[in-house]
């Protein structure tokens, strides 16, 4: 009777641990099949604010007044008057009109040009205009040819204008224009008061840092 007493309880235990092990290795495969729990994301830290590049260190030359000294291509010139333009589209503009002492006759034209596309950044276009003879030539639409060199059209049409100072122009009237530019980069422009006669001017185009101003007190 002992015997089988010991065998009895010796079965029974090798079932209990039969079964303890087996329920084991299914929790640890199902423990194992299951995906690891996600950590919830970090937020993204937001980039630095772009810091805005300070202005340009020149002269305006959208401030000069009547009256100004300037110092433009190593040359001094003092401002004799103003031809302050306009078109029908509203684009405004500002020729200055310089003596430096000699016979040659030179105007500093400063406009603010906008960009191709309503996103451009607007531009500052500075330029030196410097008279020269055309013995009676007149702009036509098509390419010309000044002294050599070729131009072709660039831009034409009329601009409503208002004197300041001394100009050698009419208070106020309309003037018609023609633009035109060389390949590498030389202008040439035409221009009238409507009633006289057309004159011409080669056209330098200048950075706006590169003009002094001294202004009296």
């Amino acid at each position: 009777m002992t015997a089988e007493v010991v065998l009895i309880l010796s079965i029974a235990t090798l079932v209990v641990v039969l079964g303890a092990y087996i329920a084991t290795t299914r929790q640890d495969r199902r423990a194992a099949a299951e995906p690891a729990p996600r950590r919830p994301a970090e937020p993204a830290m937001p980039n630095p604010a772009p810091v805005p590049e300070p202005p340009p260190d020149y002269f305006d030359p959208r401030t000069i007044k009547v009256g100004d000294f300037i110092e433009c291509q190593g040359t001094r010139s003092r401002v004799l008057g103003a031809l302050h333009m306009s078109t029908r589209q509203g684009d405004q503009w500002t020729d200055y009109v310089l003596d430096d002492g000699s016979r040659v006759h030179q105007r500093l034209s400063v406009r603010e040009r906008t960009g191709p596309t309503p996103d451009s950044p607007a531009h500052l276009e500075v330029m030196l205009r410097t008279q020269v003879p055309t013995q009676g030539m007149v702009p036509a639409r098509s390419t010309l040819i000044l002294e050599g060199v070729e131009f072709a059209p660039l831009e034409r049409g009329t601009v409503a204008f208002r004197s300041e100072g001394t100009t050698l122009h009419p208070d106020r009237g309309l003037m018609d224009y023609a633009d035109y530019r060389a390949p590498d980069g030389r202008r040439l422009s035409f221009e009238r008061v409507q009633g006289q006669p057309w004159t011409a001017a080669y056209a330098l185009p200048l950075p706006p840092g590169s003009i002094k101003v001294e202004r009296l007190p």
